[in-house]
């Protein structure tokens, strides 16, 4: 049976059913070698849903910051040119906590 992971990646998954378990001991091999073949069942994703599952594939494939930008903060300290505004710092620490009283 297929996992998980076929319907996240938009692959078809086919599984089969199985008969119930029977507990008659005198059943004979032959009848149940007359049965009808075990039915599929089959599960496909909706072209949204494969869209979805590309943007999160692409997303999980791409830095979560910008690497040149911390390249470039990183030089800056190092050679003592970065200054930071303090105003600014304040005033975005204060939306900060804001925004997280307002979520909660």
């Amino acid at each position: 049976m297929a996992g998980i992971d076929n319907i996240r990646s938009g692959q078809m998954m086919t599984t089969t059913s199985r008969a119930p378990a029977r507990n008659d001991s005198s059943a004979s091999s032959a009848t149940e070698s007359k049965r009808a073949p075990a039915q599929q069942d089959a599960v496909s994703l909706s072209q949204q849903g494969k869209a979805v599952s590309k943007l999160q594939q692409d997303m999980a494939a791409s830095p979560a910051y910008d690497t040149a930008k911390v390249a470039a903060i990183k030089e800056a300290i190092a050679n003592g040119s970065y200054k930071v505004d303090p105003e600014k710092l304040a005033d975005n620490i204060i939306k900060f906590e804001n925004e997280l009283h307002s979520n909660s």
